[in-house]
């Protein structure tokens, strides 16, 4: 029976030793952790860039669409993908008997016309209603051999303009009239097409000089110029514009549809003083900085100027090499779960009154 409680006081006393240590270590979970070391920066001179960035897709500046004026079927394609064609060159041709047939007989009509005209103005007597009518019936003969004639050069499809046929969307045997034969594309103008968020759009104008990087050509790059920022957003969850930029020079190897980063220049000043964004702290149009000198922070008021994309243009309030506090880190709290000898898992972070541990 000594033995026995013996043992049962020294279980108590191990359960106590580590109830006192879990609301040591659950108090001490709330306390703030050891503030974090204070950076700081020193006042810089140089350049300071804004750029807008944004995903786009290779197009052309010149498209345009081919299609028969004529409804038939197809008899032949004379132009395939990819293939260069001269402004007037055949494409493709479709059956223009029918066509042929309806310009013989409006040209037979004509004709016969012509002679009623003939006739009413050497008939004897004459009659001026008569020849006014026949004058009507060859001006409606002449209006019909027109459309007739449409309708026959319109069986033979000609290039709208000179470039490359990029699409052709049709073949052989079928009929022509359902939609557009085929694209043709100038792939010596190109231009990016992309979309920009709103508050971007309003930094845009045209003529701003924009750098190209192509995604799928490693190390591919070229320069171009914003052209145009569309007036109407594009519908969806945010509100972004379309935007158009043309490329100074070709790249090899670049074609239509392939994706590129587009960074665009909207601002740059030179030889200014600066600092990284995070050291200005703003609200409203006050502007102040933290300067540390002889080891005691002092609070300035500044001017800013141009906001770039890393950096802000410091216009006044510091010199050249001061340093200036960027960034502090902040005091943490402990909200984790706590773990005692033996294996024994307690939640931790609860709050008792007065900001404590809940015991």
């Amino acid at each position: 029976m000594h033995r026995r409680t013996l043992l049962v006081n020294g279980g108590l006393g191990a359960l106590l030793t580590a109830g006192g240590t879990t609301a040591y270590l659950m108090l001490r979970a709330d306390q703030p952790a050891t503030a974090g070391t204070q950076r700081t920066v020193a006042v810089q001179q140089g350049t300071v860039t804004a750029t807008v960035t944004a995903d786009g897709s290779v197009s052309a500046v010149a498209t345009m669409a081919a299609s028969f004026a004529t409804a038939g079927v197809i008899t032949e394609i004379k132009v395939k993908v990819g293939d260069v064609v001269a402004a007037g060159a055949i494409l493709a041709t479709v059956d223009a008997t029918d066509a042929n047939a309806d310009l013989t007989t409006a040209k037979k009509n004509r004709t016969a016309a012509k002679d009623a005209l003939a006739r009413a103005k050497a008939a004897v007597p004459y009659n001026e209603d008569a020849e006014k009518n026949a004058q009507n019936q060859v001006d409606q003969a002449e209006t019909t051999v027109k459309s007739a004639q449409r309708k026959v050069d319109g069986t033979v499809l000609k290039a709208p303009m000179a470039g490359t046929v990029i699409t052709i969307n049709s073949a052989v045997g079928a009929q022509s009239g359902n939609g557009a034969f085929a694209q043709i594309a100038n792939l010596d103008q190109l231009q990016i097409e992309a979309s920009v968020p709103e508050a971007d759009a309003a930094r845009l104008k045209p003529s701003q000089a924009v750098s190209i990087a192509w995604n799928a050509l490693a190390g591919v790059t070229a320069t171009g110029k914003v052209t145009a920022i569309s007036p109407t957003a594009t519908s969806g969850n945010t509100v972004s514009y379309p935007i158009f930029i043309t490329v100074d020079k070709n790249p090899e190897g670049v074609r239509l549809g392939q994706s590129v980063r587009i960074t665009v220049t909207v601002g740059r000043a030179e030889n200014v003083l600066f600092l990284p964004t995070a050291a200005v702290r703003s609200a409203g149009n006050r502007h102040t900085v933290t300067v540390v000198k002889d080891g005691a922070q002092e609070q300035r008021t500044v001017e800013i100027g141009l906001k770039g994309d890393t950096a802000t243009v410091i216009a006044s309030g510091v010199a050249l090499g001061e340093q200036v506090v960027l960034a502090t880190a902040t005091a943490t709290t402990g909200t984790g779960n706590l773990q005692i000898p033996g294996g024994v898992q307690l939640p931790g972070g609860g709050q008792r009154p007065g900001g404590g541990a809940t015991r």
